[in-house]
C-alpha cells in the first residue's frame, strides 16, 4: 500500500503512536482516520490522515472531521448518567421505577439503576416487532420498553443491550433532568470541555461528516462471533432481536433524519479529539487546554466508572464480556483489551471507533475512522495504537 503522511501534532515521546498510525494505512487499509491521546491532562497525540470518503475526489480528513461512532455513543450516554449521579439527581442503587414509574410492570419493579447500566436488566431485546421509524421516537421506544418483560431474570446474567441501552438511559436522563440525552451531553459534558461529540447532529455540521463504508471480504475477528451469520441463521434469537428490532434502515446513516435523531446507543457523531478530551476528563485529569480547566467528573465518579459489575458469558454477543456501570471494561486479552490496566473503561463502536479512559495511567484516548471492520469489540487498528501508546508511557 502507498505510504501515508499523517497531519497534526505528536509529542516526540509518543513517536511510536504516529508510526503505528501511519502503518495502519499501509498494512490495514485505512481510508481516513484520526487518533488523539491525553496523558495526565496533556494532549500528546492529535493525528489525522486520509480522506473522508473512498469514492471519487473525496475531501481530506481534517482535525475537525466527524464520524458516526456507533456504539461508542453508549459510553457518552453512560457518562451523562454518571454526571447526574454526581449531581445527586440519580442513585445507582435506586430502583429505575423511582424515576420512571411506568417502568414498574412486567417483572421489572425491582430493577436497580446499576443493574440496568451493567447490561444485567434482561432488556436486551423488545419482543414486539417495531417499525424502523420507531428508533426516531424516544416516547414510543420508552413505552415499548416499559411494557417489555425481561428476557431473563434481572440480575442473574448479562447480555449486551445493543439498541435498548441508549433508549433506556435517554428516558432516565429525560425524567431526571428535563433534557434529552443529546442536550444534556452538550450542556454538561461536551460543551464545558469544548469537545466535538454529539447525539443529534446539527445540520450545519453535515459537511464535516465522513462516510463510513465496510469493504467486501471483511473477516470477523477469531475471538468474536459472526453476528451477521447469526442474524441470518437464527432470526428469532435473542442476538438477532437485540440488534434488529427496530430493524436498521439500509443507508439511513447518511440521511439528515438519522443524523438529527437521538439514538443514544448508536448514532453519536464525534471527532477523535472530542472523544479523547471527554475521556481525559473521565480519567480524572482535566484537559489542560480547556480554558476553565473544568473537571466535569468528580473523583468518586471516576472510581464508580472503573468498577466491575459483570464479567463472563454474554447472552447476546456469545463471547465473554466485562462491564462496569455503563461502560465496557478492559479484558485480560484479545479484542476486549483496552491496554494493561484492568480499570480502563470506555466503549468501542461497530466498525472500529473507540473512546476510553485509564484512570491509573491518566489516559484519555479517542480513535475514529471511516473503513468499518467486521468486529463488534475492539478493532485491530486501535489495538495496535494502544499497544504503541503504552510502549511510550
Amino acid at each position: 500500500m502507498t505510504a501515508v503522511d499523517s497531519h497534526g501534532t505528536c509529542d516526540p515521546r509518543f513517536a511510536g503512536v504516529r508510526a503505528m498510525f501511519e502503518r495502519n494505512f499501509q498494512e490495514l487499509r485505512e481510508i481516513g482516520a484520526a487518533v488523539a491521546v491525553y496523558v495526565e491532562g496533556q494532549k500528546v497525540v492529535d493525528l489525522w490522515a486520509g480522506v473522508r470518503d473512498r469514492i471519487g475526489q473525496a475531501p481530506p480528513w481534517t482535525q475537525d472531521s466527524l464520524v458516526n461512532v456507533y456504539s461508542s455513543t453508549k459510553g457518552l450516554a453512560a457518562l451523562c448518567v454518571q454526571h447526574l449521579i454526581d449531581r445527586g439527581l440519580l442513585d445507582p442503587e435506586a430502583r429505575v421505577a423511582e424515576y420512571w414509574p411506568e417502568f414498574a410492570q412486567a417483572g421489572k419493579e425491582a430493577i436497580q439503576l446499576q443493574t440496568l447500566l451493567a447490561h444485567r436488566a434482561g432488556l436486551a431485546a423488545i419482543t414486539r416487532r417495531l417499525p424502523h421509524q420507531a428508533a426516531y421516537n424516544q416516547e414510543l421506544m420508552a413505552s415499548a420498553l416499559a411494557d417489555q418483560a425481561p428476557n431473563w431474570a434481572p440480575g442473574t446474567a448479562h447480555g449486551y443491550h445493543a439498541q435498548t441501552f441508549g433508549f433506556l438511559l435517554a428516558e432516565i436522563v429525560r425524567r431526571t433532568s428535563g433534557q434529552t440525552l443529546g442536550q444534556y451531553l452538550r450542556e454538561h459534558i461536551a460543551g464545558p470541555l469544548a469537545a466535538e461529540a454529539y447525539v443529534g447532529l446539527p445540520e450545519a455540521l453535515d459537511e464535516r461528516v465522513a462516510k463510513v463504508t465496510r469493504p467486501l471480504g471483511e473477516q470477523t475477528p477469531p475471538d468474536e462471533v459472526d453476528l451477521l451469520g447469526v442474524w441470518k441463521r437464527e432470526p428469532g434469537s435473542l442476538t438477532a432481536m437485540a440488534f434488529n428490532n427496530p430493524a436498521p434502515q439500509p443507508g439511513a446513516v447518511q440521511l439528515r433524519a438519522y443524523r438529527a435523531a437521538e439514538l443514544p446507543s448508536s448514532n453519536g457523531h464525534a471527532s477523535a479529539l472530542g472523544l479523547a478530551r471527554i475521556y481525559a476528563a473521565a480519567s480524572g485529569r482535566a484537559p489542560r487546554e480547556v480554558p476553565t480547566r473544568s473537571s466535569v467528573f468528580s473523583a468518586a465518579c471516576v472510581e464508580r466508572c472503573a468498577q466491575e459489575h459483570a464479567y463472563g458469558d454474554d447472552l447476546v454477543l456469545r463471547v465473554r464480556t466485562r462491564f462496569g456501570p455503563g461502560f465496557m471494561l478492559s479484558q485480560p486479552s484479545g479484542s476486549g483489551r483496552f491496554g494493561p490496566n484492568p480499570r480502563s473503561f470506555g466503549h468501542p463502536g461497530m466498525g472500529g471507533s473507540l473512546g476510553f479512559a485509564d484512570p491509573d495511567a491518566g489516559v484519555g484516548f479517542g480513535y475514529v475512522m471511516n473503513r468499518a471492520g467486521a468486529g463488534i469489540l475492539i478493532d485491530e487498528r486501535p489495538r495496535r495504537l494502544i499497544e504503541a501508546l503504552y510502549g511510550c508511557i
